[in-house]
């Protein structure tokens, strides 16, 4: 079904800012489809490592990202979704720093961007999706009903990416976080493949300040505010 015959609210925005949560929750909410857009270049960067392509090899990645047998496995309660690759959970292999640094450089290239489209866009069926990426609502969504763009500062974002690494018993320097965090915002708004950008009428909500309930609430408030309503 076309992206343009079912309702989808597309949230976009830098590494930290609580996107995928709010994402999670709103489609939840909703009772709509989740695509977490961000998780499709991640799992591009471990097949990549499991089956020994280069990052700098264009052509092999764009055949692996249009192949690679992935799916999501979403859950009731609006948490992380399971991610399989190659009939494996791999959810908490993909949310390594590594793994991380890695999908942001193969997002880079045109090539594998191009692979990805189709495979995203096919998210988009009935009752509704809520798309979490970077350009979710400049590129994949177009034409997307509602469009959020989600930001924080770079050192509350370190500071969020922090917390989660301590609490999982490793060992890391925030002032280390905030320089990757800066980097890889630099190369994700400086790529020549859909920058990181807001899209023209995208709202911008700055979650620096805000709980999650916070905003979630207002990402509800602005989808409402179209005619968009959960499934009863």
């Amino acid at each position: 079904m076309s992206e343009k015959r079912v309702p989808i609210v597309t949230i976009d925005g830098p590494s930290g800012s609580g996107k995928g949560t709010v994402c999670q929750l709103m489609a939840t909410k909703l009772g709509f489809h989740y695509l977490d857009s961000g998780a499709l270049y991640r799992l591009l960067a471990l097949a990549a490592k499991r089956h020994g392509v280069e990052l700098d090899n264009v052509e092999s990645l764009a055949v692996l990202a249009a192949h690679m047998d992935i799916s999501f496995h979403m859950n009731k309660e609006g948490s992380q979704p399971k991610v399989m690759l190659e009939g494996e959970d791999v959810s908490s292999l993909i949310r390594s720093e590594e793994v991380g640094s890695n999908a942001s450089k193969v997002a880079a290239l045109p090539e594998v961007r191009s692979a990805l489209l189709q495979r995203q866009r096919a998210f988009a069926v009935a009752p509704g999706l809520v798309a979490d990426g970077r350009d979710m609502g400049t590129v994949v969504f177009p034409d997307a009903d509602a469009k959020i763009f989600l930001t924080a500062s770079p050192e509350e974002r370190a500071e969020r990416r922090y917390k989660q690494l301590i609490d999982k018993g490793e060992s890391v320097s925030l002032a280390a976080l905030v320089e990757q965090v800066r980097k890889r915002d630099e190369r994700d708004m400086n790529r020549k493949a859909s920058p990181l950008v807001p899209a023209t009428n995208a709202v911008v909500l700055d979650s620096s300040e805000m709980s999650i309930d916070e905003v979630l609430n207002s990402g509800l408030e602005i989808v409402e505010k179209i005619g968009i309503q959960p499934r009863q």
